[in-house]
């Protein structure tokens, strides 16, 4: 039989896609060492959310300052700024009438106030509550933990290895740096995730906006009802 591996970065409140993929994995390797972008966004750092009826970013600011570069448990959260308020208000403002807002804000808060200044830890930290909703959260490894070596495509047939796996669950935002031919070269067998995105009741939008932070998600579903939404589900899904 074989033991799946998902390899992705701790992003930040990330969207459903990204839990689908924890959900059909047998082991989900949270990236945590490879390097963070010194210019422009992520989302590591940022994610859409319905501000006024429409997909907007909501951002976690982060510490610049720097030269060189730095991996993802390297960079730090800028504090300065007050974004955990800003965040809450802009949630209470845009979503104070989902059906599930006051629990689902009732979980949320001490996520957000989560007290360090790591962004890996931070999103580590979310990524792994919300995961522990649907008893998932065993299925997580720290990329750092892992001995592994090589860039790009070598680096993911390195932790999928060093992680036990036999297979690699592959996103559908791969296309351009990874070689497929790679995986098989390695012994290893390449599933693509193809995850089509479920529609579901999203109160206040002017019309439906895929792929937002799964906080949309659960105030619409419920804090737990994310993990019902398999619509998208190919088939080839574990339980």
């Amino acid at each position: 039989m074989s033991k799946i591996v998902a390899i992705h970065q701790p992003n930040f409140f990330p969207w459903l896609g990204f839990f689908d993929k924890i959900r059909r994995a047998d082991v989900f390797v949270l990236m945590d060492n490879v390097q963070f972008p010194k210019k422009g966004g992520s989302w590591m750092n940022r994610v859409r959310l319905l501000v006024s009826g429409k997909p907007s970013w909501i951002t976690m600011p982060v510490k610049r300052d720097y030269h060189g570069y730095r991996t993802i448990d390297e960079m730090e959260i800028d504090d300065s700024i007050p974004w955990r308020k800003k965040l809450v208000a802009t949630l209470k403002a845009n979503y104070s009438k989902a059906p599930f807002f006051e629990k689902t804000m009732d979980f949320l808060q001490p996520l957000i106030f989560f007290q360090s200044s790591s962004v890996s830890e931070f999103n580590v930290n979310a990524i792994t509550k919300i995961a522990s909703l649907a008893e998932w959260e065993e299925k997580l490894l720290l990329g750092s933990s892992l001995k592994s070596e090589g860039n790009a495509t070598e680096l993911l047939i390195s932790m999928t290895k060093a992680a036990g796996g036999t297979a690699y669950l592959c996103g559908g935002g791969a296309d351009g740096y990874q070689i497929d031919s790679l995986f098989e070269e390695a012994g290893l067998e390449l599933i693509y995730q193809n995850f089509l995105y479920p529609s579901y009741p999203q109160y206040g939008a002017e019309e439906f906006a895929a792929g937002l932070s799964i906080i949309d998600v659960m105030m619409n579903t419920g804090i737990d009802g994310w993990a019902l939404l398999r619509k998208g589900d190919p088939g080839n899904a574990k339980a």
